[in-house]
């Protein structure tokens, strides 16, 4: 034991230690926890933002947009860099018109069963290169406009979290609602044991 140190000069120490541990527990002690158990933390803005919308739209958020203005956000935001002016001309897939392809997975937006799915993923996905930098306005907007474009809406429709929802894309009735899933649920493709 180091005695070069006087009595009261380790008691401070050990004093300032205990004060210093004390306090670095106060602010998860101080957190709320919105769980059962007591454990978690609230989510962070970033990962509120990031949650994934529903086929039915119930947790879209407020904002909304227009085809002109989805326009102006398909241009600035650099949408037209992979899928040309008008959502037609590449390099990158055509976002209107289109057909299925097992070949390519593309699923053209027309395919698309539900609209606020679309919102979704252009929320979430897109631009490729920055995903996530649009506003919710913004993804309202170029939703807006990829739907008008391909003749599901009109040009003055403002789609909204009211309005996305209650829009009846065409393939719609061809969707088929996957059962509920159990362990004895055959897959949609052989599994290794299958083969």
């Amino acid at each position: 034991m180091d005695r070069s140190r006087p009595w009261w000069g380790r008691v401070a120490c050990a004093a300032a230690l205990a004060a210093l541990f004390a306090a670095s527990g106060a602010p998860a002690a101080a957190q709320e926890s919105h769980s059962p158990s007591g454990l978690g933390r609230p989510l962070t803005a970033a990962e509120e933002r990031d949650r994934i919308i529903g086929p039915e739209g119930a947790d879209l958020p407020p904002g909304s947009g227009n085809a002109a203005e989805g326009a102006i956000v398909f241009e600035r935001r650099g949408c037209s860099i992979c899928h040309g002016p008008t959502g037609e001309e590449g390099p990158s897939i055509s976002l209107v018109g289109g057909d299925v392809t097992t070949r390519t997975n593309y699923w053209p937006i027309r395919h698309w069963p539900f609209a606020p799915s679309i919102w979704d993923y252009i929320r979430r996905v897109m631009p490729y290169d920055r995903p996530g930098i649009l506003s919710d306005d913004e993804a309202y907007a170029v939703t807006a406009y990829l739907l008008y474009r391909n003749d599901i809406i009109s040009e003055e429709a403002v789609m909204d979290a009211e309005s996305l929802p209650r829009i009846r894309m065409p393939s719609r009735d061809d969707y088929v609602m996957p059962g509920t899933w159990t362990p004895e649920t055959r897959r949609g493709f052989p599994s290794l044991t299958e083969r």
